[in-house]
């Protein structure tokens, strides 16, 4: 009996934001569906995690993801950017943990090193890289937010079992338990 296993992967945006799902059945992994959420037309930040939240439902009520693992903000300058992307995250997160899937996150390093082995790799040199691993004549996508959602997924799979600089979180009590200086 083969056993498959579903892998959501999200790159967080509140511009673009990207999605990428994988199958892996025994170490073959092949993609699946790749999704970009477009938010730039929106009206306002509110609307765009309502957007966010319903898309992530969506896919997973649609691919029926074992596991789902998302890129962990990067830490920049622009303190209003960083509570955005944070806010985009944890509405991906919200959405995950309201159906019980699994989410693990990932540092943009820790992708692009999994992915390309070199954790400084541009986004195109990720994408290069994961058309060869996925065996794609071409990208489907122009949108490289898209990949690195599919980067996301990727770096899941390849760190699947290994303890890692990763958290990872089963349902809302095992996040609190990790996190018990995000509970006011």
């Amino acid at each position: 009996m083969i056993s498959e296993k579903i892998i959501l992967g999200i790159d967080p945006g509140t511009t673009i934001m990207g999605f990428g799902i994988i199958s892996v059945k025994k170490s073959k992994m092949e993609m699946v569906s790749i999704h970009e959420l477009i938010l730039k037309k929106y009206p306002n930040h509110e609307t765009k995690l309502k957007y966010i939240f319903d898309k992530t439902l969506a896919l997973i009520d649609e691919y029926h993801p074992d596991e789902v693992a998302l890129e962990a903000p990067f830490y920049g300058k622009n303190v209003q950017s960083m509570l955005k992307l944070g806010r985009a995250q944890g509405v991906a997160m919200a959405a995950s943990l309201y159906r019980n899937i699994p989410i693990t996150e990932y540092s943009p390093k820790k992708i692009k090193m999994a992915i390309t082995g070199n954790g400084n790799a541009s986004k195109e040199q990720v994408a290069g890289m994961l058309q060869n691993l996925l065996n794609l004549k071409e990208f489907p996508t122009k949108y490289l937010d898209a990949s690195d959602g599919l980067a996301v997924a990727v770096c899941h799979h390849f760190n699947s079992g290994t303890i890692a600089d990763t958290k990872s979180y089963t349902g809302w009590d095992s996040f609190l338990k990790q996190n018990p200086d995000r509970v006011k």
